[in-house]
């Protein structure tokens, strides 16, 4: 008997016979109908102003005729010139090296290339000028080919016994 049911009822179901999920439907909002509605009167629309009015707009960003914040902040022409810098405050040209990963990837009297530096995953960025900074010691020399150095790092490498050679862009 309970099979027969079952099947039955299986053979109800189908695109007609769907409805949603008790108490995921709820009947919309009728304002305008009286005190004990909870939305008698003005209808949830507060007195007078233009809000109150048909027909009243609120447009995204309007802040009631103060001057809004994308009219009040500066126009920046594209994410790539310097007057951007309130958005990418912490951007460099270049990607830096210092002397102490240097000394721990390369032994003395190394040649320092940017493809021996990508190589050992330092200066993996392609078209990034490299700049070598001060931080760290070198215990030998070394040879390094950058685009720039700091003043500490030039003199920390000719110190060693290094040399800096200079790449032009």
């Amino acid at each position: 008997m309970s099979t027969e049911n079952n099947e039955q009822s299986l053979a109800d179901t189908g695109l007609h016979s769907l409805k949603p999920a008790p108490g995921s439907r709820k009947p919309r909002k009728r304002v305008g109908r009286g005190h004990g509605s909870g939305m008698g009167k003005t209808s949830g629309r507060g007195h007078k102003g233009a809000g109150s009015r048909s027909g009243a707009k609120d447009r995204a960003g309007f802040e009631g005729g103060q001057n809004p914040i994308q009219s009040r902040m500066r126009k920046l022409r594209g994410p790539n010139k310097k007057t951007s810098m309130p958005f990418e405050r912490f951007r460099t040209a270049t990607q830096p090296v210092n002397l102490d990963d240097l000394a721990d990837r390369f032994e003395s009297g190394a040649d320092v290339t940017l493809e021996a530096l990508q190589a050992k995953g330092l200066a993996t960025r392609k078209g990034v000028p490299v700049k070598v900074l001060g931080r760290g010691e070198l215990q030998g020399p070394l040879t390094v080919h950058a685009h720039r150095f700091s003043g500490s790092a030039r003199e920390a490498i000719e110190a060693a016994g290094g040399t800096v050679v200079l790449i032009e862009d």
